[in-house]
């Protein structure tokens, strides 16, 4: 992979959110910390503050010499989308990577998405999913960064490992083709995907009526109906999902959901009608 040099990256922002999950965003954290390629802000979003978070974001900063901003709001039942917008709000960088607060990132993480950018598109990561045995020897910190985050490592400890992701790490230079002849459609996922921010801002950023499941994927097609068109680099660019409980997941709003994509995708719609703009007229 070629090194990034300043003249000739966009300034980059991470953007992620948490819950009340101090301990899974110290782990997101301690990951970028320990990237390949290191010019770049975070922005955390919390849907309502807590000390828990900001006592990791001040142990983060003072481990880190990355740039770190702590967004927050009050917590008014599913805030996600608000509090995604006010970070979008916030970012310093004319590039924007999102993920999750429970998301681990590989090493070359931000280098592979800075690499790929490309205008008149966004770009579709990769996640590889952790049990929960291993999810609680992260949390009581008893298994370093680069032993969980190594699929040979993992599959070395008894965990289940695709033969795939094995093939990957032993070739490297096969990703590209995986991500190529993938029949997998890129989305717009919130755990790992990257666009320009001028994109975002068209396309008014999050949806607010969107509610858990697919608001992310609702983006990207509000992206995509503009002409930016999503592109798959979910072998080269790769984060590790901590297990969690999903208690917030109800049917009503997965269909209430569905709906509101099936419409986007009927109308061609590329501008959420409450959105970004919203959220800076609120706030005004």
């Amino acid at each position: 992979m070629e090194s990034l040099t300043k003249p000739n990256h966009p300034e980059t922002s991470v953007i992620m959110t948490t819950f009340r999950s101090p301990k899974y965003l110290f782990q997101v954290l301690w990951g970028f910390a320990n990237q390949t390629y290191r010019d770049f802000e975070i922005v955390v979003g919390e849907d309502g503050q807590t000390d828990e978070t900001r006592e990791v974001i001040d142990v983060f900063r003072n481990k880190s010499n990355l740039p770190i901003q702590y967004v927050t709001q009050e917590h008014e039942g599913f805030g996600k989308t608000r509090i995604l917008n006010r970070a979008i709000d916030s970012a310093h960088g004319d590039y924007l990577i999102f993920t999750d607060g429970d998301c681990v990132p590989h090493a070359t993480f931000v280098e592979t998405h800075l690499q790929s950018a490309t205008h008149g598109r966004f770009l579709s990561g990769g996640c590889f999913r952790l049990d929960r045995d291993v999810t609680d020897q992260i949390l009581d910190q008893k298994l370093e960064l680069d032993q969980f985050t190594n699929m040979r490592w993992l599959k070395n400890h008894g965990h289940r490992v695709s033969s795939k992701w094995l093939w990957v790490v032993r070739h490297p230079a096969i990703a590209r083709f995986l991500d190529v002849a993938t029949t997998t459609r890129p989305t717009f996922n919130g755990h790992n995907s990257s666009a320009w921010k001028d994109d975002i801002v068209y396309a008014n950023g999050f949806n607010l009526e969107m509610r858990y499941g697919g608001l992310d994927r609702e983006l990207g097609e509000r992206l995509e109906n503009a002409g930016v068109l999503g592109m798959q680099i979910r072998h080269r660019a790769i984060c590790y999902h901590l297990e969690h409980e999903r208690g917030y997941v109800t049917k009503e709003d997965w269909q209430r959901n569905h709906n509101i994509r099936k419409l986007v995708r009927r109308r061609g719609l590329t501008r959420a009608e409450q959105g970004l703009e919203q959220i800076r007229t609120s706030a005004a």
